[in-house]
């Protein structure tokens, strides 16, 4: 009889030369160049912005040198920023707008992309197309129409026209969550509208709750869009007070730029305060994001 503790060692011994034969993690060739590809595509990410950082803290001669350390520094630019322009009055309207359109076009088009995931009617396939069809179509083509509509109702010269439209939905954001929507098991609406629950209960009970990670995918993306949008600003708002931050931005590059003063590290701080927001939001969303992209490439 061989004893628990001689089978042990016995064991270990002979575990022994195999552990010594297993070669040793190998830090491949095919891993180094991926963190290369990684280092290389992040520096070239990285560089404008570190420039832009940079610039906006060098006196006006020195802001084209190309040097990412500042020889002077001067952070009086930003406070001469605050003194020339209302940037905060402006960022507050950027908010305000953009949380508005963020979550009118999350809401309607999470509508309507329930719809036609849950609904069996004729021509719904027909009906889908139509509405993805409208990615087709350039915004320079709907830009007049539009802006007779709200200039008919009078609403031109405010701030509405900015986010008002996304009540309608975006045929993106309907074709992304429609997939969301298909791929819930039908038995959990089935069993809800067993208990009595309503048509506009099942969307907002259970498919909404659902598509969490989805609806938080629009929800940024519409954030950032409404963000850095300039155009709508510069066709419906001429009153100063009611500018955006892109367009507030527009009218210090005119003022300081090349038909004006020449402050360009004036214009400088006012591009990273437009800047810093959106790093800051998808700093902090990144996770959701990746979250709604993986939990979509699984279904």
């Amino acid at each position: 009889m061989v004893s628990l503790s001689e089978r042990a060692v016995e064991e270990s011994t002979s575990a022994e030369p195999a552990r010594r034969h297993q070669p040793p993690m190998a830090f491949g060739w095919g891993k180094i160049l991926h963190l290369l590809v990684l280092c290389v595509a992040s520096v070239a990410f990285l560089y404008p912005f570190v420039w832009l950082l940079s610039a906006s803290l060098k006196p006006r001669t020195e802001v084209f040198d190309n040097s990412l350390i500042p020889h002077h520094w001067r952070f009086a630019n930003y406070a001469d920023l605050w003194s020339y322009a209302p940037v905060l009055h402006w960022v507050f309207n950027s908010v305000v707008v953009a949380l508005a359109a963020a979550i009118t076009v999350s809401f309607s088009s999470a509508l309507v992309a329930f719809g036609f995931a849950y609904f069996r009617f004729r021509l719904r396939n027909l009906l889908f197309g139509l509405v993805l069809a409208t990615m087709m179509l350039p915004g320079a083509v709907t830009m007049i129409p539009i802006y007779l509509i709200w200039h008919r109702i009078g609403l031109t010269g405010t701030q509405v026209p900015l986010w008002a439209q996304n009540l309608f939905g975006s045929a993106f954001y309907i074709f992304l969550l429609r997939q969301f929507f298909l791929s819930i098991p039908r038995e959990f609406f089935e069993a809800a509208r067993m208990d009595g629950c309503s048509h506009f209960g099942l969307f907002w009970r259970i498919a909404m709750p659902l598509a969490r990670p989805a609806l938080i995918v629009v929800f940024v993306f519409e954030i950032q869009a409404s963000w850095t949008d300039l155009l709508k600003p510069l066709i419906y708002l001429q009153d100063p007070s009611l500018y955006t931050l892109p367009r507030g931005l527009k009218a210090v590059i005119d003022t300081f730029g090349n038909g004006g003063e020449q402050h360009w590290e004036i214009i400088m701080a006012a591009s990273v305060v437009a800047t810093v927001p959106l790093i800051v939001l998808f700093a902090f969303a990144q996770r959701h994001i990746m979250d709604g992209i993986a939990t979509q490439a699984k279904r």
